[in-house]
């Protein structure tokens, strides 16, 4: 399994900005598609974006589509998600997820599809 280590949360004001990165270990980070999760205290958690190993494809639901951008640089082994125009609603504990594909361009989207895990970094926005 590849480690995933998350950095960036913070506390911002709505409307605001943050760029979260996941380091992840290892030389094949190429070969696995990532997604990132949050999840707020009494909620499920949920995806809010994902990308293939390829990085040609992405998916975001329409609560994030237009403000979140979900990136990869596969000769760092660094997953990014860049957020725009927070919102109050978006406070929650960010984790970045990996798993292992060998379909280059598929784009996982359920919590039971990967099996890495990062320890989480937490973003806060006040209104």
């Amino acid at each position: 399994q590849v480690q995933l280590v998350e950095s960036g949360g913070g506390l911002v004001q709505a409307g605001a900005s943050l760029r979260l990165s996941c380091a992840t270990s290892g030389r094949t980070f190429s070969t696995y598609a990532m997604g990132w999760f949050r999840q707020a205290p009494g909620k499920e958690r949920e995806i809010v974006a994902a990308i293939s190993a390829s990085g040609r494809n992405t998916y975001y639901p329409d609560s994030v589509k237009g403000r979140f951008t979900i990136s990869r640089d596969n000769a760092k082994n660094t997953l990014y998600l860049q957020m725009n125009s927070l919102k109050p609603e978006d406070t929650a504990v960010y984790r970045c997820a990996a798993t292992a594909s060998w379909r280059s361009d598929s784009v996982f989207t359920r919590t039971v599809d990967f099996g890495s895990w990062g320890q989480g970094t937490q973003v806060t926005v006040s209104s």
